[in-house]
């Protein structure tokens, strides 16, 4: 049922506009998200990690944070919005040609753009995938930590939303932190060479969120 009135949403023609609690306002603006990609992604999830689902459906334990490495939104967007990776990332697809995926995309300016249902799996984060909500952050072009004090101020508000809306999840890591579950129960991933090393979101950007979060006691990396 989640699933079906997900579908019928993203099917809208207009981008739609949520409140919460937080005072944040997000956007929808839906990527491309055929059944082709969500059977992919399935494979994706029985290759990787052992399970045979239904469906795509997860429960979130964990929000990882990142950055895009590309400093315009619309040339981020049409990255996500492709549903196979093609040759752009080698590194990548030798573990499957499903595109990479995110639930979130916060532009430069702090807007908060929701890309995909919140709850269906993204592949954004090797071995965390099933049971992470991701967000992107426009920036971190050429490696350099450029995000923006609006951005910041945006992630704390979706961080605060989300553990209000998903009491399930305990941790907050930056993407570069994501090697540290390796041997954790939310660690499920099978290909013991499949690894990309990350410098994503950087220290700075991880310290000044996480500050603006310590109330919520959410756990780092092991």
């Amino acid at each position: 049922m989640r699933s079906r009135a997900w579908s019928i949403l993203w099917l809208a023609p207009l981008l739609g506009l949520s409140a919460c609690a937080t005072g944040l306002e997000i956007r929808d603006r839906p990527i491309s998200f055929s059944a082709d990609r969500v059977s992919a992604t399935q494979k994706y999830i029985e290759d990787h990690y052992g399970e045979t689902p239904e469906g795509i459906s997860i429960v979130p334990r964990i929000i990882v944070l990142h950055w895009t490495a590309i400093d315009d939104f619309e040339q981020c967007f049409e990255v996500f919005n492709r549903e196979k990776l093609g040759g752009s990332r080698a590194d990548l697809a030798v573990a499957g040609d499903v595109n990479v995926s995110i639930q979130f995309l916060v532009d430069r300016d702090g807007t908060v753009y929701r890309l995909m249902p919140e709850t269906w799996m993204a592949r954004h984060c090797i071995g965390l995938n099933y049971s992470a909500i991701g967000v992107e952050n426009v920036g971190g072009g050429n490696g350099v930590d450029n995000l923006t004090d609006r951005q910041i101020k945006a992630n704390i508000r979706l961080v605060r939303y989300l553990v209000d809306q998903y009491p399930t999840i305990r941790y907050l890591i930056g993407h570069m932190e994501y090697r540290r579950f390796e041997g954790h129960p939310l660690w499920l991933e099978l290909d013991d060479n499949y690894r990309t090393e990350k410098i994503d979101p950087g220290d700075r950007f991880m310290t000044a969120v996480r500050k603006g979060v310590a109330d919520l006691g959410l756990e780092g990396p092991p």
